[in-house]
C-alpha cells in the first residue's frame, strides 16, 4: 500500500463509524490527513485517534455548522468523501414531512455546501476528489424509503454537474453505490424493516436484503473504502461522473 495521498487533506463525514471510519483509516493509510465529521462526540474522537487526523462534531442539518470550524477546514480539502447520512422507513402516507426534509438536508444539502466551500481551493490545486457514497438506491428504488431513494438519486445527479464543471481544473466527482453493508445503519434498518413489512428480522434479511443481488452476502465497510481510496488516487484520475456499483449484480436484474 502505498502513500499516494502524501500531502492532501480529506474531510470524510459519518467518519465515526461503518462506512466513514474504514474511508478514514483507509485513507490515513494512504498518506492522507483526516478531517472526521460526525454527528457524535465520542465517535468522532475515536475515529480521529485510530488515523491521527482531526475530529469535527457537526449537525450536517443544520446551516449553521457549515459557519464554523467544519467550514474552515472543507475550505482546504484536497478530498471530500460524502457519507453521512441516516434512514428512515415507512409507507409514503406515514412518512413525517420533518423527518423528510432533515434527511434531504444531510444527504443533499450538506454534500453541496462541502463540494461549494471547498471548489475554490481545488480549482486553485488543479485537484480534487469527490467521492460521493450513495447506494444501489441512487440506481434502484424501494418500496418505504421515499426519502432515502429521493436523496440518493438527487446526489448522483449533483456529482455529475461537480464532474462537468471541476473536469478542467483536475476535479472528479463520482458516486459509489453499495448495497446493504454491514454497518450499524443497516442493523437499525433491519429491525424498522421488520415491523414496517410485519416480518421476521430473519427474513428482512433474506427475503428483501439480499433477494435482489446475485452474490448472497453483506458488503463489507472495508470494500467500500478500497473503492473509495482507488478513485482519490492517482489511478482514479480519468474517473469521473458515474456511477459504480458495490451491489453483488443487484442492477444487472
Amino acid at each position: 500500500m502505498t502513500e499516494d495521498l502524501a500531502g492532501r487533506t480529506a474531510l470524510v463525514t459519518g467518519a465515526g463509524s461503518g462506512i466513514g471510519r474504514a474511508c478514514a483509516i483507509r485513507l490515513a493509510a494512504a498518506g492522507a490527513r483526516v478531517v472526521v465529521v460526525d454527528l457524535r462526540d465520542h465517535e468522532a474522537a475515536e475515529t480521529a485517534a485510530m488515523v491521527g487526523g482531526v475530529a469535527v462534531t457537526a449537525d450536517l442539518a443544520d446551516p449553521a455548522a457549515f459557519e464554523g470550524p467544519l467550514g474552515d477546514h472543507a475550505e482546504h480539502a484536497d478530498i471530500i468523501v460524502n457519507n453521512a447520512g441516516f434512514q428512515h422507513v415507512a409507507p409514503i402516507e406515514e412518512f413525517p414531512p420533518e423527518v423528510f426534509s432533515r434527511l434531504l438536508s444531510v444527504q443533499v444539502e450538506a454534500p453541496f455546501r462541502l463540494i461549494r466551500a471547498a471548489m475554490p481551493y481545488m480549482k486553485g490545486n488543479k485537484f480534487g476528489r469527490v467521492v460521493n457514497i450513495s447506494s444501489v438506491h441512487g440506481l434502484r428504488a424501494s418500496p418505504f424509503k421515499v426519502a432515502y431513494v429521493t436523496a440518493k438519486h438527487a446526489l448522483e445527479g449533483l456529482s455529475k454537474v461537480v464532474a462537468l464543471e471541476g473536469a478542467p481544473y483536475g476535479i472528479t466527482s463520482t458516486c459509489v453505490c453499495p448495497a446493504y453493508v454491514r454497518t450499524p445503519l443497516v442493523e437499525d434498518q433491519i429491525a424498522a424493516q421488520a415491523e414496517a413489512h410485519r416480518i421476521s428480522p430473519e427474513d428482512v434479511v433474506e427475503r428483501i436484503m439480499l433477494q435482489p443481488a446475485a452474490i448472497k452476502r453483506l458488503v463489507e465497510p472495508e470494500e467500500v473504502a478500497e473503492m473509495v481510496a482507488y478513485l482519490c488516487g492517482p489511478a482514479g484520475s480519468f474517473i469521473t461522473g458515474v456511477s459504480i456499483p458495490l451491489d453483488g449484480g443487484w442492477s444487472a436484474r
